[in-house]
């Protein structure tokens, strides 16, 4: 099952209209939110940062709404002021220019992290 299918049967046997989602880690002390939508949103103190997929130096950056950047997700979270506040993931997002983001999934024949270790 993908996300999608996930979600919708979850909103099926739980009788809701949205299935709110968290994207953070155990390194880091921030969390992002979504609502419902798959669209989520930072706290001020959290940014991300995609960078391309054949260049870790090379930024993506959204062209508009329509047109949101692709690529690996970098992770800045300002809350970590005694630790590391940067995280570079494997994790494939869309990046849209109000800085809200989509995960897409994981970058191929990367580490198995996270939600990946989950068995299908």
């Amino acid at each position: 099952m993908d996300k999608g299918q996930v979600h919708d049967f979850l909103r099926q046997r739980l009788g809701v209209k949205a299935i709110h989602s968290e994207y953070g880690m155990t390194e880091l002390l921030s969390q992002a939110y979504s609502y419902g939508d798959g669209i989520f949103n930072c706290p001020p103190w959290m940014k991300i940062v995609l960078r391309e997929d054949d260049d870790p130096l090379q930024l993506a950056h959204p062209v508009d709404t329509k047109h949101p950047a692709t690529g690996l997700i970098n992770v800045i979270d300002l809350a970590n002021i005694h630790s590391c506040s940067f995280i570079a993931t494997d994790d494939v997002g869309k990046l849209y220019p109000d800085g809200s983001f989509e995960i897409m999934g994981r970058r191929d024949n990367s580490d198995l992290r996270g939600c990946s270790l989950m068995v299908v």
